[in-house]
């Protein structure tokens, strides 16, 4: 569990949070030092002050005459203690920072406490006699209300989170495009140009990353263009050759032989040439269920009496894939098992339900691909040649990871611990 945000947003308010916790606790110690502590010290002042003038008259503590006119013309009372026990003493609360000043301007130890309701009382025990009670009421003061104080804080947190929260999505709103747009990018789209909003500096990265995808994009029209127009030029030549080939004598059919597939095996790698090339990327999305491709791909080989292909298939969710495309890499990785495994595989399939995404397993029994070439075999013009003798363009895998790029999946080549080797490809169930 991490203790700390990882993202922007999450940051900024912990940011912010601390820096309100800051301010709350220096304006709580202002409010305290400055405002709340000169107004206690100025009230102990009073209460020492009245209860000095009590005192200095004479027989104060003994005449209740005397002290029935005080608490008629002032409401302070002159009680014994258990007089005061009675009347609330009792339920008073001691405070010492009251006592210790109360006790310097006394010039003695006094007690001092305090009894809430309304109006609040001081209930004072001057050092001159332990055994009475001056009880001063203390009027403008009552329950403290802190609702006010409250929703002051409330509001203060609330619109700091929020003014953080426009913030930040403002400041990553264009982070966020530009994401989007960088995996649009490496899948081979070109979305619109960005647009530039936002800092300086967001701008500034905006308009490269818009300037970058132009020029990728124009070196992708480029090479199909010069892919398209090598793979034009080189069939021509080719026919003419093949034509030739035919008009040989018929004792020379193992020279025609020779060359005419020579020429067939020039045709496929300028097949290949053109499909990486054009790598398509305007095929719809269509609802289909994966294993109904792998039965058509099992279906076509049918033929074919000396491969022979078992299935293991389990239950898959339709999804929304491009259908020639995956096709595409069924094909590719089937005919990568019979050519240069073994003449019997065993294609797999299931549904992961927590990560939500498919797998297809293609299984060959040959002698697998040597592990320091497997992460480099997806590469254009890359081969496993070593390991399965393979001969051709090389482009093969490198279609097929492209698809399955497209797709928001990825492919993977791994060696079987019982020999041969094992691709899988993986689609998510939500594509991108």
């Amino acid at each position: 569990m991490r203790l700390f945000p990882t993202s922007a947003f999450g940051q900024t308010v912990l940011l912010i949070g601390v820096l309100l916790l800051i301010n709350q606790v220096v304006s709580y110690l202002s409010v305290t030092y400055y405002f709340i502590q000169p107004s206690y010290q100025q009230i102990n002042g009073l209460l020492a002050t009245q209860v000095k003038s009590l005192l200095s008259e004479p027989d104060v503590l003994q005449n209740k005459g005397l002290q029935q006119r005080i608490l008629s013309s002032s409401g302070i009372k002159v009680l014994d203690e258990n007089e005061a026990l009675k009347q609330g003493l009792e339920q008073a609360t001691y405070y010492q920072f009251m006592s210790s000043q109360i006790s310097q301007e006394l010039g003695g130890e006094a007690d001092v406490r305090i009894s809430t309701g309304e109006p609040y009382v001081a209930w004072i025990n001057p050092p001159q006699s332990e055994s009475t009670w001056i009880a001063i009421p203390i009027l403008g003061t009552g329950d403290a209300d802190f609702s006010p104080l409250t929703m002051y804080l409330l509001v203060i947190g609330v619109l700091s989170v929020a003014g953080g929260w426009l913030f930040v999505r403002r400041l990553n709103k264009p982070l966020q495009a530009l994401q989007v747009a960088a995996r649009q990018v490496g899948q081979g789209r070109f979305p619109e140009p960005l647009k530039q909003e936002g800092t300086d500096e967001l701008i500034a990265v905006t308009s490269a990353f818009n300037q970058m995808s132009r020029g990728i994009k124009q070196l992708e029209q480029d090479r199909n263009l010069m892919t398209a127009g090598i793979s034009h030029d080189l069939r021509t030549p080719l026919t003419r050759i093949r034509l030739a080939t035919e008009m040989l004598p018929d004792d020379q059919d193992w020279v025609k032989d020779g060359i005419i597939n020579d020429i067939e095996d020039m045709n496929d790698i300028i097949d290949q040439f053109i499909d990486y090339a054009r790598f398509d990327q305007k095929e719809e999305l269509e609802t289909t269920n994966l294993n109904d491709l792998i039965k058509a791909a099992t279906q076509a080989r049918d033929v074919d009496n000396v491969h022979t292909i078992d299935l293991d298939l389990h239950a898959l969710p339709d999804m929304e894939i491009r259908r020639v495309g995956v096709k595409r890499v069924l094909d590719n990785l089937i005919e990568n098992a019979f050519k240069y495994g073994s003449e019997h595989i065993i294609i797999r399939s299931r549904y992961d339900k927590r990560q939500r995404r498919v797998e297809c397993q293609i299984r060959d029994f040959g002698p697998g691909i040597p592990e320091q070439e497997i992460s480099s075999v997806f590469e254009p013009f890359t081969q496993g040649d070593k390991a399965r003798g393979s001969v051709g363009s090389g482009l093969g895998l490198a279609i097929t990871k492209r698809i399955v790029d497209m797709h928001g999946g990825r492919v993977v080549l791994a060696n079987h611990p019982n020999g041969g080797l094992v691709a899988s490809f993986q689609l998510p169930l939500n594509q991108p």
